[in-house]
């Protein structure tokens, strides 16, 4: 395929035009027949054909609940449904017994919240964050605080976005009892050095959690060599259906750690004197299951996979560097976020316009981008704003979804003069 001018080829032998084939909803015409360019895939991604067919055929032939049943739908629901638990832990380089499913990234942090680090909380111990945290990695912990007398601390974030990382060791203290840190802003699209920090807490004993909910899709991930206590992520992200996320953890913890949600399923015995609770994963897990979401994400990575993970991430850094360059001498841009180590994802405001309004102008010219805080206020508030419009790029992003983002960018800002 080739590229538009003034934009850099694609990468020798990823077709990018074969991978955008594969996602019906990229073919739909917007706004007096204007092409789609989706640049808003920090938010969710779209679902390619392997996973719309994944979950049709579950609710068409293979619908049922798991685990307590014996009938054929129920066998073959429950086998797609821990197959897909051994297909997500096998592509995140986790163990099976470690692989915990929950409603989505937000969930599983809770759940180490509630369930591992609330029972070792006392007054005046520590948990620290970084400064760019999604609110999903900042609440629970506040919450956490504010119930036991524990304080939340914060490691600041440099002027170009990139982790002060002196300053996060500093604050890395014997009072510390968590340390949960993104290893993707979805503000920033700054990468974190996730293994360099995990050493650094390790050797203090601390233990880690890290939200992965802006990388899993575009960076290989081998959770074990990592050597994190705690990984999350959504679906959604990554190609996959909403609804559904999955905590990695080491299954040591999750073996001393008590349920937070009690129900069916997660139980060995019941009776009005007490409960028993089942091993993990199952102990985690309370109620009727997300059974399609399992499937769908096992089909999705499977796609992925099929795709090649640092294919795509090498194609999205290609994206972000000729995004911006078409987009630098915009007059009034200023762009959140320019560390080296930076994602796909461009969040940014023009001088005397409101993001609200960018993002409309952008709409009627078919950009499809979010604004507002993304769920970063404290970020925003640090770089003195409320609010910016973000673009971001997803492995099926093309040369034309770049011109097409930089000459309607143009058009608006010239419209809001």
């Amino acid at each position: 395929m080739n590229a538009p001018d003034g934009l850099a080829p694609t990468l020798p032998g990823f077709d990018v035009a074969s991978v955008r084939a594969q996602f019906p909803v990229l073919a739909q015409r917007v706004h007096d027949d204007r092409r789609l360019a989706y640049l808003d895939n920090a938010a969710t991604t779209q679902k390619p054909e392997a996973v719309l067919q994944a979950l049709d055929h579950y609710y068409r032939h293979d619908n049922s609940n798991v685990h307590r049943g014996v009938h054929a739908l129920a066998a073959r629901a429950t086998k797609g449904y821990e197959d897909a638990r051994a297909r997500i832990a096998r592509f995140a380089g986790a163990d099976v017994a470690g692989t915990v499913f929950t409603r989505g990234t937000t969930e599983a942090i809770n759940l180490v919240a509630y369930s591992y680090l609330l029972p070792r909380l006392e007054a005046g111990d520590e948990i620290l964050v970084t400064e760019m945290e999604h609110h999903a990695n900042i609440v629970p912990w506040q919450i956490l605080a504010e119930r036991t007398g524990a304080r939340v601390v914060v490691a600041p974030v440099r002027d170009d976005g990139g982790l002060d990382l002196d300053a996060w060791r500093e604050r890395l203290t014997s009072r510390t009892r968590m340390a949960a840190f993104v290893h993707v802003s979805n503000t920033l699209g700054t990468i974190n050095p996730v293994a360099e920090m995990v050493a650094a807490a390790r050797e203090r004993g601390v233990p880690t959690c890290i939200d992965g909910a802006q990388a899993v899709a575009h960076m290989p991930l081998d959770f074990g060599a990592l050597g994190a206590d705690f990984y999350a992520f959504s679906a959604h992200k990554l190609y996959g259906p909403t609804g559904f996320g999955v905590l990695l953890a080491r299954p040591e913890l999750l073996a001393g750690m008590p349920p937070w949600q009690g129900g069916g399923d997660m139980i060995e015995t019941v009776s009005f004197d007490g409960t028993t609770f089942a091993e993990p994963p199952a102990r985690f897990e309370a109620g009727t299951p997300h059974i399609a979401g399992a499937i769908g994400l096992a089909a999705a990575i499977d796609w992925l996979d099929a795709t090649g993970v640092a294919a795509a991430g090498a194609h999205e850094q290609t994206l972000l560097r000729d995004a911006m360059d078409a987009i630098r001498d915009i007059p009034g841009l200023r762009v959140l976020g320019t560390a080296p180590d930076k994602a796909a994802i461009i969040a940014f405001t023009i001088d005397g316009t409101h993001p609200s309004d960018i993002s409309s102008l952008l709409d009627m010219q078919g950009v499809a981008v979010r604004i507002g805080h993304h769920c970063t206020m404290p970020l925003h508030s640090r770089f003195g704003i409320s609010g910016s419009a973000r673009a971001s790029f997803a492995v099926y992003n093309d040369g034309e979804d770049v011109t097409q983002f930089a000459a309607a960018l143009t058009k608006a800002r010239e419209m809001l003069r």
